[in-house]
């Protein structure tokens, strides 16, 4: 191949598929939601391809131009900390001046089988945790004041790309990655609006395991515990040559603590690489989950108070179906620059059946309620590093494209009058609820910059472009009546950030952020018939800021620590308030409750005293200690009596501290967590009669958790909830409940790991 040859291609690699692709979009933004996104779809493919081809043409010129030396692998021991904090460039994002924690699972001692979420993320300070269910399928976390509901105020990812239900109109996550399969968990706070997605909470991103460095590796863990709980994790892997691959099957099942609870779950992994050079890898993967449940459903404060495990709901069933398709692209032009492509195609479902009123209300054994859900979405990302000399210091750019479309097909009506986890309509063509159809689109374009001053202090400036349509499409009945209800939303803006980065020593560093966030409505849930909740059909999307500031590292391989203190503005922040109506009902009601804000100080540090009183050994002795204060409230309201009212869902203090212990052949630990009271609504009502409003009470659970290793066999036990506490996290207005949830009680499990 001739130099313009050469020239040529790269042109086109830089240029012509882009375009394309662009102009493609443009033309098929009128037409019909699935053509078009299917259409994308083709065109991305095509794409990669084009990309690829190219690439492997200017990889082959440099290797008739370049002498090819063997391969050679440096490799050094490192014993990572349980806890540490992202680099300043890591993988294809830019972390720098911002408050961001990195959990190695492989370090941590946890149920692991039950995703326990309080365990995975305990040095993680601030981080609210809801217990629903037994199994620990549904992950529901969040920070600094914000819902904790199936961590939907998160950017919810799996090795960068998207894993809830829908990003715009349902971010929602009812998959959850198997910890048994994850390696480390990636978690920014509100300064990840500018690189994901405008949302307040920042990004949680789940990293897969990797391939061993070996042909084969064969992995089973078998896991046994209290109430039927039966986990079997089994995964292979390796790398030869230029392929790596890892794949794993997952199942668990079990009972819950409480009546008429019980779990079924299957889920699998699949990853393949392949290094096409030096310079271009390309993966594919595919996830795949499906799960049922029974729910017990909840309790009103009476019932709780008389007895906390009992159940009032024999027929009420969740199940939900996942599959995600990835295909990843890194390719290296320099030593300076670099590209990350990552597509996915995600296609999904999630039902309910059951009896959706209070429980205070007998079940009537009536037809059930059924509400449905069928997801399509596509997405397409890419990512430019690249290193420059400004002065005398390298700096580093990023620029990203983000595409997105996605559409939720949500379904709500009468189901039989059995028990079991029957999810077919009874009139599918003319259902009592509602049928919708809710398209989205979300164009993205996004910049930030590391400007190094000099060794110690960084600038960096951030910005990012989006625009949002969101529509609705279908009918709701209202008093026997079809009533046909189509809307549809574009909008775009422009948020910002800043942070700030000063190196003290090699190994401390003081921090500071600004970023602005923004969240869109969610138009599927405006049109749900639910006797404990109502929607305001004209909920309006939220802007605000997250400021934070603070001095993190590490002293000496001994003293862990990140200290910082945060401010959340949460402009029209959709919230719930209790409404009583002509009828002496009581229900919540979803709106724009206020303006909220949210101050409070994070703090996290852990001493390795052993490594203090015999440095360079491999044992540790570690105390941790992670601690958050958050002061929520309402600022301003159109409503009475909001103003100055505490935010619902924000606990003023989350503890959790512990000890853990670390040898060759034995690691342990105990911990324990508090999280302070809380209320449940805007309204700060402190109970109800149907238990779906009030007071969550301050509760603490401490955890025991042990692992012993002999050559290539392991044993793991714990129990947790070991003082056997009875609490709940949360009361439901609609699924798993509605009313309070309670938690589970003391449970110990024991498990057998073999590795070849």
């Amino acid at each position: 191949m001739n130099s313009s040859q050469l020239e040529k291609n790269k042109t086109g690699l830089r240029g012509n598929c882009p375009v394309k692709l662009l102009q493609y979009k443009s033309a098929t933004q009128q037409g019909h939601h699935s053509r078009s996104a299917a259409g994308y779809i083709k065109k991305t493919i095509f794409c990669m391809l084009f990309i690829a081809g190219n690439m492997l043409i200017a990889d082959a010129q440099d290797k008739a131009d370049t002498a090819i030396l063997a391969e050679v692998k440096v490799s050094a021991r490192s014993n990572p900390k349980v806890k540490e904090y992202l680099k300043e460039v890591s993988g294809a994002g830019i972390y720098a001046g911002k408050k961001t924690e990195l959990i190695n699972l492989q370090k941590i001692d946890a149920n692991k089988a039950t995703n326990q979420a309080r365990q995975i993320f305990n040095r993680v300070p601030g981080v609210h945790v809801w217990e629903s269910d037994a199994s620990g399928i549904q992950t529901g976390i969040s920070v600094r004041g914000l819902n904790p509901n199936r961590t939907s105020e998160f950017n919810a990812r799996q090795n960068g790309y998207d894993i809830s239900a829908d990003a715009l109109g349902y971010p929602e996550s009812y998959y959850t990655p198997q910890s048994e399969g994850v390696e480390r968990i990636e978690i920014v706070r509100g300064a990840a609006s500018l690189q994901y997605g405008s949302q307040f909470g920042g990004l949680l991103n789940y990293i897969m395991k990797r391939p061993a460095d070996k042909p084969f590796e064969l992995l089973t863990r078998q896991t046994a515990g209290s109430y039927g709980l039966f986990n079997s994790f089994n995964s292979i892997g390796g790398t030869s040559n230029n392929v790596e691959y890892y794949a794993f099957f997952h199942h668990k099942q079990g009972d819950s603590w409480r009546q008429n609870a019980a779990f079924k779950v299957n889920s699998g992994y699949a990853h393949v690489g392949y290094a096409f050079s030096t310079r271009l890898k390309i993966a594919a993967e595919y996830t795949k989950m499906n799960y049922t449940t029974q729910q017990p459903g909840g309790l009103t404060d009476v019932q709780y108070a008389a007895d906390p495990r009992q159940s009032l709901r024999q027929r009420n069933w969740f199940e939900a179906d996942w599959n995600i398709f990835a295909v990843t692209a890194d390719y290296k032009f320099s030593e300076k620059t670099r590209l990350n492509m990552r597509n996915f195609l995600f296609s999904g479902s999630r039902g309910s059946v059951g009896d959706l009123s209070p429980s205070n209300r007998v079940d009537t054994l009536g037809n059930r309620d059924i509400q449905f859900d069928n997801y399509v979405n596509f997405g397409s990302e890419t990512r430019l590093l690249h290193d420059y000399t400004l002065g005398k210091q390298v700096s580093t750019i990023l620029a990203g494209f983000r595409y997105y479309s996605g559409e939720t097909h949500r379904r709500q009506g009468l189901g039989n009058k059995s028990y079991d986890a029957d999810f077919t309509f009874n009139n599918p063509t003319a259902l009592e609820g509602s049928d919708f159809k809710f398209p989205s689109q979300n164009i993205a374009f996004f910049a930030e910059n590391i400007f190094r001053i000099d060794s110690q202090f960084r600038i960096i400036p951030g910005i990012r472009y989006e625009y949002i349509q969101t529509k609705s499409d279908g009918y709701y009945n209202q008093f026997g009546t079809q009533v046909q209800d189509d809307k549809s939303n574009g909008r775009s803006f422009v948020i910002m950030g800043l942070g700030l980065s000063y190196y003290t020593t090699k190994t401390t560093e003081l921090y500071a952020n600004f970023s602005q966030g923004y969240r869109a409505i969610n138009f599927n849930d405006l049109r749900i018939v639910n006797p404990s909740q109502k929607v305001d059909p004209n909920l309006q999307d939220a802007r605000g800021y997250n400021a934070d500031i603070g001095f993190r590292g590490n002293i000496k391989n001994i003293i862990n620590f990140d200290i910082g203190a945060y401010y959340l503005l949460y402009n029209n922040r959709i919230g719930d308030i209790r409404v009583v109506d002509s009828l002496f009902n009581i229900y919540q009601y979803r709106t724009n409750v206020a303006d909220a804000r949210s101050i409070g100080a994070e703090t996290y540090i852990e001493a390795d005293i052993w490594q203090w009183l015999h440095p360079g050994s491999k044992t540790m002795l570690s105390i941790f200690s992670s601690f958050a204060y958050t002061d929520a409230r309402y600022k301003s309201s159109k409503i009475a009596g909001i103003e100055n009212n505490k935010v619902e869902l924000a606990p003023a203090v989350i503890f959790r501290g512990g000890i853990s212990f670390k040898n060759k052949y034995y690691s342990g630990s105990l911990q324990y967590a508090y999280t302070g009271e809380q209320f449940s609504d805007a309204t700060n009502a402190k109970t109800s009669p149907t238990g779906i409003i009030g007071i969550v009470h301050a509760y603490g659970v401490m955890d025991f958790s042990n692992r012993i290793n002999y050559k290539k066999f392991a044993l793991e036990f714990g129990i947790t909830n070991l003082l056997n506490e009875t609490y709940f996290t949360r009361r439901a207005t609609s699924y798993p409940g509605p009313g309070i949830l309670t938690a589970e009680a003391r449970s110990f499990y024991m498990g057998l790991e073999v590795k070849l």
